[in-house]
């Protein structure tokens, strides 16, 4: 009877370790994916993807008004032109 009651105290220490190191596995599983999610998190929504996205938007109004003032200039230069193309007395239409 002994023999078997040593037997089942030695089994039962062995559980205890396994179960210990499953729950390690566990917990390192469960920081890892913690971890992992934060730092996606982060990359997506944090402050240099939002910087980002405002200076692209600064430039944004910044192209749009340079391209505005653009096409006034440009319509200014074709009027010129055409008026100067009219009175060009050696061309004929």
């Amino acid at each position: 009877m002994s023999n078997v009651l040593d037997n089942f105290d030695e089994e039962n220490e062995e559980g205890g370790e396994d179960r210990a190191l499953f729950y390690l596995k566990v917990i390192s599983l469960i920081i890892i994916v913690l971890g992992f999610g934060l730092y996606i998190g982060d990359v997506l929504f944090g402050k240099s993807s939002l910087d980002v996205l405002l200076n692209l938007q600064e430039d944004k109004d910044t192209l749009s008004a340079k391209i505005q003032s653009l096409k006034e200039e440009n319509a200014v230069l074709q009027k010129e032109f055409f008026e100067l193309r009219q009175l060009d007395p050696d061309r004929r239409k």
